[in-house]
């Protein structure tokens, strides 16, 4: 049934990934990690690469199966689900200004972040675009949500995630600092409101528990700018649906097939998460439920991540180098200065 095998030697991996993405999950609730927004799927990751490379190699190799399974199959299920945290109406809410700054931040960051990636790093397509995802979209929720379109390897995506994980947490303790000494006095011509910075973060940052704890950050914030910060980035999360069907267009006519015959690359996965948003707009099912449905959804994030990592050895990162880092970095300087004068520009 759905080309899944029912037998022990499968589940017996699938378990063990949701060890880990238990383990995780633990891990993410402590106070210090909170306090520094990781995410359990970051966490989840960095178990899995540990994993990797300290007793992989000691495991029954029947495990593999199911830790493939969980980084494929559960992966595409719970992008979908994914859709339950969103509604059309909190697009809306925001405004044109704020979608705008969501549409032209992605895909300005997705473009840069591919071409520097791979035109001037030299980097592979597949790292430079989902490195690209990452800080366009969601942090490691669209890279998770890119690879299937790419078919990417494992450590490729593990250095997507890093970079995410690193400009990320750079970014949540920057942005107060700037708000508080640069942008929150009106005395120069860099000064923001409060909502029109809720704007800038949500549209610069890459996760959105990092989106969350910048106006938790700043003292006396007002509620309009954690509002704002939030529901624009979650309206970059929506954008990701239309983003990876246009890559995979892209792909399909791009490919190196010689025989002239390009085969439609289409996320279906994506499809049905406009689906979902949808469904959920419609606000049919009670908000205990979609809470439920969005707790199972993290934890299956967090085992698709935890199997990506234990894919992922060392090894495999030779010939990257600091390439990727390169990359990010263009991005991250992006985000943080063509961010801020695309919010000003469109928010005036």
């Amino acid at each position: 049934m759905f080309g899944i095998r029912f037998d022990l030697k499968f589940f017996s991996g699938v378990i063990l990934v949701a060890i880990f993405a238990t383990v995780a999950t633990f891990i993410s609730k402590l106070d210090i990690i909170k306090s520094l927004g990781f995410s359990p799927l970051v966490i989840g990751i960095v178990l899995g690469i540990i994993y990797a490379n300290s007793i992989e190699k000691k495991m029954p190799s029947d495990l593999k199966e199911g830790i493939t399974f969980s980084a494929k199959k559960i992966l595409r299920f719970a992008i979908v689900l994914y859709g339950f945290r969103l509604t059309f109406g909190e697009v809306i809410d925001v405004g044109i200004d704020g979608f705008l700054v969501s549409l032209i931040m992605l895909s300005t960051t997705l473009i840069i972040g591919s071409f520097v990636g791979m035109k001037i790093f030299k980097m592979d397509r597949d790292t430079s675009i989902l490195t690209a995802a990452g800080a366009s979209v969601c942090g490691a929720a669209a890279v998770l949500a890119t690879e299937p379109v790419l078919k990417a390897k494992e450590e490729k995506v593990a250095v997507a995630v890093s970079m995410v994980v690193i400009f990320g947490t750079i970014s949540m303790f920057l942005y107060p600092i700037l708000y508080e000494s640069i942008i929150k006095p009106a005395t120069n011509f860099l000064h923001m409101t409060p909502r029109e910075f809720g704007i800038y973060v949500g549209g610069s940052i890459h996760e959105v528990a990092q989106v969350v704890a910048v106006p938790a950050s700043i003292p006396n914030s007002p509620k309009e700018m954690a509002d704002a910060a939030v529901i624009v980035k979650l309206t970059r999360v929506l954008l990701i649906a239309p983003m990876l069907i246009i890559l995979g267009l892209i792909l399909s006519f791009t490919s190196d097939d010689k025989s002239g015959k390009h085969k439609l690359i289409i996320p279906w996965f994506a499809v049905y998460f406009i689906l979902v948003v949808g469904f959920n707009s419609l606000n049919l099912l009670d908000n205990k439920i979609v809470s439920m449905i969005n707790s199972v959804d993290t934890f299956l994030l967090t085992m698709a991540m935890s199997a990506l990592g234990m894919g992922t050895s060392f090894a495999k990162f030779k010939g990257v180098g600091l390439n990727a880092f390169y990359t990010a970095l263009t991005m991250f300087i992006w985000l943080v200065i063509g961010g801020f004068f695309v919010t000003k520009i469109v928010t005036s």
